[in-house]
């Protein structure tokens, strides 16, 4: 809090909040984010490392990082448009072929969503590698009728970044699953999905961004009831066997 830096520092609370505003921020909360924001995305792990353990200290872990998610699932679901988030389904529905983009971290959130995509649509491409010419090797076909879903939390893949400028060249749609507006591939989506993202250790909590997933599989096969319903006939008659 601007009370705590203020103690911490050897100034008013008062002066906290000044500093803030003359840096050109609306106050200390948004001072405060935007250092969240850098420390996320410019630290090494030795210095996140360093960071959490003065955060955490003495806590109870289990506690801490527990109570840390739920607070960010909370905010993600509060700030997530309802509207952006129907968008995204639709988006999805009326395409050809969903590419499905997520390395390093988000690879097992793309996994996730590829796994259960491939149970609903016909045409789904995982794309996890981070070889840039594997990536663009299995991406070169495609075109406006296709969508993208990329995945991308600090540290942001550079290789991830290409690939959608790549795709927005070639007039796909693209919906970005990522933890900021100001996210390296958020000015490329035509659909923006936020989901918090916060450090714990030198991990990155990716419970909130798992969770927005979840719930778009879920708004997708609902709105595919019919096909998912002949799709999962058939997988029962296999599983049987």
């Amino acid at each position: 809090t601007a009370s705590a830096l203020g103690r911490k520092v050897g100034v008013s609370e008062s002066t906290v909040v000044r500093f803030a505003t003359e840096l050109g921020f609306k106050g200390y909360p948004e001072l405060q984010k935007e250092l969240q924001q850098m420390i996320k995305s410019k630290l090494t792990a030795v210095q996140r490392m360093e960071v959490s353990e003065s955060l955490i200290g003495d806590n109870d872990i289990v506690r801490t990082v527990l109570n840390g998610d739920i607070d960010l699932i909370r905010e993600t679901y509060e700030k997530t448009s309802r509207e952006d988030f129907a968008k995204a389904v639709s988006t999805i529905n009326k395409a050809r072929k969903i590419y499905i983009l997520g390395v390093r971290s988000s690879a097992a959130l793309a996994s996730f969503l590829g796994f259960y995509f491939n149970l609903v649509f016909d045409s789904v491409e995982l794309i996890d590698t981070s070889s840039a010419s594997e990536m663009f090797e299995q991406m070169f076909r495609i075109d406006k009728e296709d969508v993208c879903i990329a995945i991308s939390f600090p540290r942001y893949s550079k290789q991830t970044v290409n690939a959608i400028r790549f795709v927005s060249d070639r007039g796909a749609k693209i919906v970005a699953i990522t933890d900021s507006d100001t996210s390296p591939i958020a000015s490329y989506a035509d659909c923006l999905l936020v989901a918090r993202s916060d450090m714990a250790s030198v991990v990155d909590s990716l419970v909130a961004p798992l969770s927005l997933i979840n719930a778009l599989i879920v708004a997708v096969t609902l709105s595919k009831r019919e096909e998912v319903i002949n799709n999962f006939n058939k997988l029962e008659s296999i599983w049987d066997e």
